[in-house]
């Protein structure tokens, strides 16, 4: 019986030590007001043109202690700024975007890859006009601490890829206008 209790005892001190590598995956929502999607291009090879999508929600789920995450992102593509009313119409349309079809586009992470305590790159579905095409994300920064004015746990970072615009069904006037475009995203989001 005494080497029962000790057993018990010895297992009920090892999670209690170990406590902190079973805490829980927590759920950040993504905030609008500091999360956009920026992409660049070739414009003829005169210059890069610079635009961003002004509308995106979406989740994220990080555990630190594990090293795990999961990220869902959605854009709302009828949202493109390009600085110039015009062209943002010319980007909705057919050949382009389509947002008449296809109004929204999302990634949805397969795996977060970690350097230590902090991710460095994710791995995912990036869909856009209904074409899902597998693409990693490369994160260029990342922080993780209490907002200092919300007052609750917040998670930032950078991140960047390119993709090859015809490969989703967008490649009017390429390769004129450059195939390749860079995407690079801002987020932020807060703990739930």
């Amino acid at each position: 019986m005494k080497k029962l209790i000790r057993l018990m005892l010895i297992v009920v001190a090892t999670f209690t030590l170990s406590g902190t590598s079973f805490a829980a995956p927590e759920t950040y929502v993504i905030d609008n007001a500091h999360s956009f999607p920026r992409f660049s291009y070739s414009h003829f090879g005169y210059s890069t043109q610079l635009s961003r999508f002004d509308k995106t929600s979406g989740k994220i789920v990080f555990d630190k202690e594990a090293r795990t995450g999961y990220v869902e992102v959605l854009i709302d593509m009828k949202s493109v700024d390009t600085g110039h009313s015009v062209f943002n119409e010319h980007i909705q349309g057919e050949g382009l975007l389509d947002t008449g079809k296809y109004p929204t586009a999302s990634f949805k992470s397969t795996q977060v890859i970690f350097q230590g305590d902090k991710p460095v790159a994710v791995e995912g579905s990036l869909t856009i006009k209904d074409v899902t095409r597998p693409v990693t994300l490369t994160i260029t920064s990342f922080q993780s601490m209490p907002h200092p004015m919300l007052k609750k746990d917040a998670i930032g970072a950078n991140a960047t890829t390119k993709i090859s615009r015809t490969e989703f069904h967008a490649g009017k006037h390429a390769p004129y206008v450059g195939d390749e475009v860079a995407i690079d995203i801002a987020v932020e989001a807060i703990r739930e």
